[in-house]
């Protein structure tokens, strides 16, 4: 801009006007030029590009994808072991029995809540105790679906233990509702007891004596004073088919039929036990004391 600024007030004017008379002169010349040039051939050469070279293809053949381990197989459950806390996360504790502890877990994606039973396997010493347990498995995924029994919802092996995801019945024990309750009522223990009787013909019409019923094996869904009523802890059941008799002494003490002391029994045995049931009901006490 100090060059522009440095000339002559009067200078700018002729030059403009010099420099449109020679900007004319040359815009006629070149016209010229190109006018001549339309008339000759023209003599610049074309060039072709040289073509690209393409990189030679690979031929190293694909690194192959590294085989995943399979999953030891459970010896308990006979497939592979899983580990529920990938898909739960496991609380406080709810309950515990002679083999497992029951805890609340918590589905991680639904946030669901259930109750899982964990089984350690230290304490499955011979192999009818793994029977036990897997037979357990069994008879609760062939009861899936009743109304009125706490339904399977997965199984677990891991090297430590068998897990166990249950439907989760917050109400808690019928035995603790009976103890917070006191006697019943004649009329209000027939109806509880309707509902116990409807749930062991539904096992007994699918092939399955319990073996251990007591007011502990059964839950309430919820702390209503009229919560559905659900059968739990199939530890001790078997299959059975009409007629068939059985040897092995199972149950809990107050609750064992005769026949099962005599080692001769068949599904009769469960409505024993839900004689004595009704007794405590009704008089707070059991009918039968160990000797």
């Amino acid at each position: 801009m100090g060059n522009c600024c440095s000339q002559g007030g009067d200078q700018p004017a002729d030059n403009t006007v010099a420099a449109e008379d020679k900007g004319e002169n040359n815009q006629q010349e070149n016209n010229n030029n190109n006018n001549n040039n339309d008339n000759e051939p023209s003599t610049n050469p074309i060039t072709t590009p040289p073509p690209t070279s393409k990189p030679p293809a690979s031929t190293a053949a694909p690194t192959p994808a590294k085989p995943t381990k399979p999953a030891a197989m459970g010896p308990v459950l006979q497939r592979p072991m899983e580990d529920v806390r990938a898909t739960y996360t496991i609380g406080k504790e709810l309950g515990r029995g002679q083999f497992g502890v029951t805890h609340l877990c918590t589905h991680k994606v639904t946030k669901e809540q259930f109750a899982c039973k964990t089984i350690a396997k230290r304490k499955l010493v011979n192999k009818e105790d793994i029977e036990d347990v897997r037979r357990e498995v069994q008879i609760m995924h062939h009861l899936t679906g009743q109304a009125n029994i706490v339904e399977l919802k997965g199984a677990y092996e891991d090297k430590q233990s068998v897990h166990l995801v249950m439907e989760l019945c917050g109400g808690g024990e019928l035995f603790d509702r009976i103890i917070a309750k006191g006697l019943y009522t004649e009329r209000a223990a027939a109806s509880l007891l309707r509902t116990i009787v409807q749930i062991i013909h539904t096992l007994h019409s699918m092939g399955v004596i319990h073996r251990d019923l007591k007011p502990e094996n059964f839950l309430l869904l919820n702390k209503d004073e009229n919560a559905p009523l659900k059968v739990t802890d199939f530890g001790l059941s078997v299959f059975f088919k009409e007629g068939e008799m059985f040897k092995d002494i199972v149950g809990s003490a107050y609750y064992i039929a005769p026949e099962v002391l005599k080692r001769r029994y068949g599904q009769e045995v469960d409505i024993w036990s839900i004689g004595v049931m009704l007794y405590i009901l009704l008089s707070g006490v059991p009918p039968f004391w160990a000797g």
